[in-house]
């Protein structure tokens, strides 16, 4: 039985891994956070933290009841997909201007209110982290049966392992993004990331 469970665990971190690894507006803000060292553990810690409490929303069931009300995606696409083109212009402008950009460091209390606040609207604006979390890994965690939450935990820690990677690994890039021109591609791909999103989430909508 503890083997079983362990094999169930696993194939819930691998499930979980899948989902959050393909480049996204929560990944790409996470990596641009941790090159620049910006209130990093607070955005991980976001990042999990909200993965998990949509996981356990999903294993719970909550998934099939909100597929009732269609208009509550539909008007979360569309108020997600307005802020991502948004953020996706603020990233463009720093590509004309790269000098608002530049430094690795991080700013102090303001830029780290601004980082938590955009990381929250970016988590839970997001329609892709509930058709993920809530909607597909909580229907793949039902046919697991008594042994769903097991699943669903292995999905969670498959989350906090890659943002955590993702934010604090992504350090070691800080010597390659010193020069301006690093930070101008990075900053053009979070760019397009970003608009791409948000006019596929406006247009669906």
């Amino acid at each position: 039985m503890n083997h079983h469970a362990l094999a169930v665990a696993a194939a819930g971190f691998g499930t979980g891994l899948s989902l959050i690894v393909a480049i996204g507006a929560q990944n790409a803000f996470v990596l641009r956070q941790g090159v620049r060292r910006d209130a990093v553990l607070a955005v991980v810690g976001i990042c999990a933290l909200s993965d998990a409490v949509l996981i356990a929303l999903g294993v719970g069931g909550v998934g099939a009841a909100v597929v009732a009300w269609p208009g509550a995606l539909r008007a979360v696409g569309i108020i997600g997909g307005v802020f991502l083109s948004s953020y996706g212009v603020l990233a463009a402008r720093r590509v004309l201007r790269p000098g608002t950009g530049l430094r690795a460091q991080g700013e102090a209390a303001g830029s780290r209110r601004r980082a938590v606040l955009t990381c929250l609207a970016m988590t839970w604006l997001n329609p892709h982290v509930y058709l993920d979390t809530v909607f597909l890994l909580g229907s793949l965690a039902a046919d697991r049966g008594p042994l769903r939450w097991t699943f669903g935990l292995g999905a969670a820690l498959a989350s906090l392992c890659w943002f955590a990677a993702l934010g604090f690994g992504a350090r070691l890039l800080g010597r390659l993004l010193a020069r301006p021109t690093a930070w101008r591609v990075l900053d053009g791909l979070v760019a397009l990331t970003m608009l791409a999103l948000g006019a596929t989430l406006a247009l669906g909508a």
